[in-house]
């Protein structure tokens, strides 16, 4: 699992960008890779699968 933050989340499209704590590198997450709600700035944790334009953050769960 990595962690993140939450750069922004647009709520009505259902997509956005989670930054990588560690390697600072940004990652498109979609509503359907969402296991809690997220909002901007929140920080989560979150896996990384391929998708068709790069990496894409999956199961990304709000960080307790």
């Amino acid at each position: 699992m990595k962690e993140g933050k939450v750069k922004f989340f647009n709520e009505t499209k259902g997509f956005g960008f989670i930054k990588d704590k560690e390697s600072e590198n940004e990652y498109f997450v979609h509503a359907s890779g969402l296991i809690d709600s997220i909002k901007d700035d929140d920080d989560v944790t979150f896996e990384l699968v391929e998708g068709r334009k790069g990496l894409n953050a999956v199961n990304v769960r709000l960080l307790k």
